[in-house]
């Protein structure tokens, strides 16, 4: 009898997993990092057209682990396991982000702050207002989601912001909020709710550093655009 041919696939995940442990992710390109992730969620199956087919519903990468179990799952050959597996990476890359802001950790560069703000809110279908709280020597104290709201609209007011600093004991407070849109750039009612709110902070000696909208793939910072001091 005749040897039994092993499928293709098996030797392709092979490589595609030695290349990883080679190097890393740094010359993955999207489709194959997805392909890599899916080899760890599918057994006796190639997972290159499944990754080429998540890129072509989504767009992007990152597009792709910001979808629903439900959206990922309208991919023909995408089950509920591979859904939750994808899903899990992306809740990991979340709390390894937050870790980097967190408990005790002194944000030096505006960079931990934007890594962050993109873990946390980036991919979100309603629109959020989360503060980082700081202590006066800007290590965070805690993290807080305070306000969320529909499609393109979030509500609150600075009274209830200043009231949030207070009994978290902040010296200061980075407000963070995401655009479902997918475009950051700030609305009218967004820079003037946010100078409202730094002056309703400074009474109370809260300083405000930033309000960082989060968009798709990208942010805008307002300290950063001089849209408040």
């Amino acid at each position: 009898m005749s040897a039994k041919i092993k499928p293709s696939y098996l030797g392709h995940r092979e490589r595609i997993r030695e290349k990883f442990a080679a190097g890393g992710l740094d010359h993955f390109l999207d489709h194959e990092t997805l392909e890599l992730l899916l080899t760890y969620a599918i057994a006796r199956k190639d997972t290159k057209p499944l990754a080429w087919a998540l890129l072509k519903r989504f767009g992007s990468l990152s597009a792709v682990l910001d979808a629903s179990v439900e959206e990922l799952c309208s991919v023909r050959g995408i089950g509920r396991q591979s859904a939750l597996y994808l899903k899990l990476i992306r809740g990991v890359f979340k709390k390894y982000s937050l870790d980097e802001v967190k408990e005790k950790v002194t944000i030096r560069t505006p960079e931990q702050v934007i890594n962050y703000c993109k873990a946390s809110l980036a991919g979100n279908s309603d629109e959020c207002l989360e503060l980082i709280y700081l202590s006066i020597r800007n290590t965070v104290i805690k993290t807080e989601i305070i306000a969320s709201g529909d499609l393109d609209r979030v509500s609150v007011s600075p009274r209830k912001v200043v009231e949030c600093a207070l009994a978290a004991k902040a010296a200061a407070v980075i407000l963070v909020h995401n655009h479902p849109s997918g475009d950051p750039t700030p609305s009218m009612e967004d820079i003037l709710l946010t100078k409202e709110i730094v002056r309703s902070a400074a009474l109370l000696g809260i300083a405000v550093h930033d309000h960082i909208i989060v968009g798709k793939g990208t942010h805008y910072s307002l300290k950063a655009n001089g849209k408040i001091a």
